[in-house]
């Protein structure tokens, strides 16, 4: 049952829509005041009346019944308390019926979502900087397929641009095919780091570069074989750091895939007069919007990423005709995201408005930022593997006798690193720390996990449970039975809100609610009809644990 719309229908206030109505219904903060609360300062304007006057109105107005038990008027409070055992004897049903469905719905049927993320660069190392597009990315494909959308998961490479010409030279100069198979992407990194420190020397290898990124545009045979195995040498080696963190994507068409759809674009910007010259170089002047100019093209002809944004764009609406399509990008690129979306509403495109850009904070480690010119970068697979060698001896001290040790270290490692990434507000930064991620006993990874291989555990001892009847519940049990049935609107807000961040909270909330339970009330212990029930309940919690780390992307080891 939907009580939010249940208590509305039995809400009447002139002027305020049923809808209006259900969208204020929240859940008080402490159980005792009530399941559902109606706070009723808003509406005193409205009505020209106090809002303890208005909740003491609307009390006299709705009886109790076989759903609302009780209703009472607190300081311009209207509460709800409900039928607590007919709602979890019905929870309970459904959680254990739909299992990994149960937090899914169909609201999406028939939309298409695409989701721009990741975007590594070719030839380039793949870092903790890439940590939060990656994981964020990935967590909202999988909360909008679960919420029925069609997704389409796009890693919208950076194989364009003048540095393939620096890495075609320092190939040449400083490397060779052997090197380059031997060492993959090291080797590239290496060679990168080189070009920079001798062009600050010889200035004259920039115009090299230049040369040689202009024969990959114009098809040069040499300049894009070579290109073309730096390509496959880098999605080969990324693939491994995606497999880890259960990434996939649908498509990897990256800015060179969009470099015979530019002109159509220039073109239509022209035919609309938003194209205008500037110091040589074309803008579109957003001066009346309180933005410095768009650059479509440099002096030189050339395209910049604003240009093959737009190709993208409408490319992507006119092969998905996506309802949204979301760039999950840095809040550094916040302007860019602007001026890009103006543009476009500007060359009179409606859907302008479904382009969303979901900004996130930046990642760094403790001891400081990373350059990739510099070669001063931490590496994304080695912070994994650090991860699950701290896990696998965090295990081995904690439990040796545990079988699969080195299977549930991944689980538990990348989890960990992914958990960490996604635990806070989007928009913060992050200073990544082991010892913080890897805390058993925190707001972590491996306290959700391990809470799930405490369900197992109880499962396995309790063995199989028959019927039950749900009778008066503990404080404890009504807790649980409350976070549990939350977990649909969770996963409705984090959508709404492109905020992962909300079900890694949940699981949070939702592991220390069981582990409150568990120490508070017996389980195996207790009469039949009790145990069976708090068994019942038990295995809901492990669904819905289970249900929520796998929108992360996470795994939970049967014990740990």
């Amino acid at each position: 049952m939907d009580y939010k719309s249940y208590i509305a229908e039995k809400i009447a206030i002139e002027g305020v829509s049923r809808e209006e109505i259900e969208s204020c219904l929240a859940v008080p903060p402490a159980n005792d005041l009530g399941d559902y609360t109606l706070p009723c300062f808003r509406f005193s304007k409205l009505l020209k009346k106090s809002p303890a006057a208005i909740a003491e109105e609307l009390r006299a107005a709705i009886p109790t019944d076989g759903v609302l038990t009780e209703v009472t008027a607190v300081n311009g409070y209207l509460n709800f308390k409900i039928d607590r055992t007919g709602y979890a004897a019905r929870l309970i049903e459904t959680i254990r019926s739909q299992r990994e469905a149960y937090g899914s719905s169909d609201e999406g049927a028939g939309r298409t979502i695409c989701i721009d993320y990741s975007s590594i660069n070719v030839a380039k190392p793949f870092h903790i900087g890439h940590l939060s597009t990656t994981v964020l990315g990935s967590a909202l494909v999988k909360i909008y397929r679960f919420l029925g959308y069609r997704v389409v998961g796009i890693n919208h490479l950076g194989d364009y641009g003048t540095q393939f010409g620096k890495l075609i030279v320092a190939y040449r100069r400083w490397s060779s095919p052997q090197a380059v198979e031997e060492g993959k992407l090291k080797e590239l990194v290496r060679i990168y780091v080189k070009f920079h420190e001798e062009a600050d020397k010889d200035p004259a290898l920039n115009d090299e570069a230049r040369a040689w990124f202009k024969k990959i545009e114009a098809g040069d045979a040499e300049a894009n074989a070579i290109f073309s195995r730096f390509k496959e040498i880098t999605l080969a080696e990324v693939d491994k750091i995606y497999q880890m963190l259960n990434v996939t994507f649908d498509s990897y068409a990256g800015e060179s895939f969009y470099n015979d759809k530019m002109d159509v674009v220039i073109e239509e910007l022209k035919e609309k007069n938003l194209l205008k010259e500037s110091e040589g170089s074309m803008i579109v002047d957003l001066s009346d919007y309180d933005m410095p100019p768009c650059l479509i093209l440099k002096s030189d002809g050339s395209s910049l990423y604003a240009t093959r944004d737009l190709a993208a764009a409408i490319y992507r609406k006119k092969t998905y005709d996506f309802y949204k399509c979301l760039y999950v990008v840095a809040y550094q690129q916040n302007l860019h995201f602007r001026q890009f979306f103006k543009v476009l509403e500007l060359m009179g495109k409606p859907w302008a408005k479904d382009m969303v850009h979901v900004a996130y904070g930046m990642v760094s480690m403790e001891d400081g930022a990373m350059s990739t010119r510099s070669g001063k970068v931490v590496l994304l697979e080695d912070v994994l593997q650090k991860a699950v060698e701290k896990a696998r001896a965090i295990i081995e001290e904690k439990n040796p006798a545990l079988e699969k040790k080195d299977e549930i270290a991944r689980t538990v490692g990348t989890g960990a690193v992914i958990f960490g990434a996604l635990v806070n507000n989007k928009i913060k930064d992050i200073v990544f720390s082991y010892d913080k991620v890897l805390n058993f006993d925190g707001e972590t990874c491996p306290y959700v996990q391990y809470t799930a291989a405490r369900c197992n555990s109880v499962l396995k001892k309790g063995g199989t449970y028959g019927a039950f009847t749900v009778g008066a519940l503990t404080p404890e049990e009504y807790e649980l039975v409350s976070i549990l049935g939350s977990f649909p609107a969770v996963v409705q807000s984090a959508g709404e809100k492109y905020e992962p961040s909300f079900v890694t909270r949940y699981a949070i909330d939702l592991a220390k609610a069981y582990n409150q339970f568990y120490f508070n009330c017996k389980i195996l212990q207790s009469g039949e009809n009790e145990k069976n029930f708090r068994l019942a309940l038990t295995e809901c919690v492990l669904i819905t644990l289970k249900n929520a780390l796998s929108l992360l992307g996470i795994g939970v080891p049967e014990q740990m």
